[in-house]
């Protein structure tokens, strides 16, 4: 069983939601990006989106746009994430999701990224920019390594079109909260719990709920509605403003994401953690 089903069906008997955090890779530096994903997971994430850094980061906003272009320049390339994540993996029991862009990939060349990815225990792919119409360029390879494919649904998903990608869907739905570009906000947008409860009626996947996820209270609200948090900006965030200082940085990085945790764990839920 991949790990991200293995890991949502722990979650659902436990009523307890999933933290979801991304990282853009060798921001600010690869070394660290290995530190921090154990920390990462230490502090409380279930699965981590690790970015793929891109030049042209469309649906990103400044904060991601930055941390991609540091880790770029510091010549961060798709074969040594792969490799720093297959160095780590009898570390990091989380599930792993690379998160990015197309053209890497297809750079790398899919069927070459796929296997190198089952190799080195990645559990799922998540790309932006390849449309379910063309996503078959790369599931035809990682539906035969087991790696699932996340797809994205927005407010302006709908119609027939909404329900043909979810019916193919694997692992979780992974719900865009906002139009427009990743970036962290202060608010969740109205009408977010009908739109969820919308999509959630047309699956039995979980649906997972990123872009704008800032802090705790945000996180609390969307754990009383969807099966997941994903939280990327804010943290990738405190990667850029305590980047020279890799102690501070470690410590800080993982406070926010236990107290994102906390939050998004239920009384229940507690009450059955110290049975």
């Amino acid at each position: 069983m991949n790990r991200i089903d293995a890991l949502f069906a722990r979650l659902e008997n436990r009523k307890e939601k999933a933290l979801i955090i991304y990282l853009t890779a060798g921001d600010p530096d690869i070394a660290t990006t290995a530190e921090l994903l154990r920390k990462i997971q230490d502090s409380g994430a279930d699965i981590i989106e690790v970015g793929i850094p891109f030049s042209d980061p469309m649906a990103d906003g400044p904060t991601i746009q930055r941390a991609a272009c540091r880790a770029l320049e510091n010549g961060v390339t798709l074969t040594r994430i792969l490799e720093m994540i297959s160095e780590l993996r009898d570390d990091l029991t989380v599930p792993i999701v690379l998160f990015g862009y197309f053209n890497p990939i297809l750079s790398f060349g899919t069927k070459k990224f796929t296997a190198s990815a089952a190799q080195a225990g990645v559990d799922g792919v998540l790309v932006v920019d390849l449309p379910p119409e063309e996503k078959n360029e790369l599931t035809r390879f990682t539906e035969k390594e087991g790696i699932h494919f996340i797809t994205l649904v927005s407010p302006v998903s709908g119609g027939e079109r909404l329900a043909g990608i979810i019916e193919k869907a694997q692992g979780f739905l992974y719900y865009v909260s906002v139009t427009g570009v990743t970036g962290a906000r202060n608010s969740l947008p109205e009408g977010l719990s009908d739109e969820v409860k919308r999509i959630k009626e047309m699956t039995k996947l979980p649906v997972a709920v990123g872009f704008g996820v800032s802090n705790p209270h945000m996180a609390s609200e969307l754990g009383c509605i969807a099966d997941g948090v994903v939280v990327g900006s804010a943290l990738v965030d405190i990667v850029e403003k305590e980047g020279n200082d890799k102690k501070r940085l470690l410590e800080e990085v993982g406070e926010f994401v236990s107290s994102l945790k906390s939050a998004l764990i239920s009384d229940d839920s507690q009450a059955m953690t110290s049975d």
